[in-house]
């Protein structure tokens, strides 16, 4: 898996260039063992692109630390990667990504100390 963190112009780009959305957005997966050439590199998940600046901007709206904003986007991305999908899928399909969303990422804050107590 590749992680690629830019600002909102480069994310606008690749929205705009792969997936024909010319917007900035908070993060983008690309799967590997989806579509053309799906299952050549089967240990290859794909790349999550993030807006660092993107996610700063909706950290601050909601009072919640940088990171934890940035951890949620990744992990958020790598859910795409595994096949979750709340935006094609079914109702109960994106409950079910948003609960493991959940699990997940209460599970990783709970080991990761804030940059500002380090």
């Amino acid at each position: 898996m590749s992680i690629l963190i830019l600002d909102n112009e480069g994310i606008r780009r690749i929205n705009r260039d792969y997936l024909q959305r010319d917007r900035p957005t908070n993060v983008i997966s690309f799967a590997m063992q989806e579509g053309q050439g799906a299952g050549v590199q089967p240990y290859l998940l794909g790349d999550v692109v993030i807006s660092a600046e993107r996610a700063a901007a909706d950290a601050a709206a909601a009072e919640i630390p940088f990171e934890h904003e940035l951890w949620f986007l990744l992990v958020h991305g790598i859910l795409h990667l595994l096949g979750y999908d709340h935006e094609r899928g079914t109702v109960k399909q994106a409950v079910e990504m948003e609960k493991r969303e959940r699990e997940i990422f209460s599970r990783l804050i709970e080991e990761l100390p804030l940059a500002a107590e380090q």
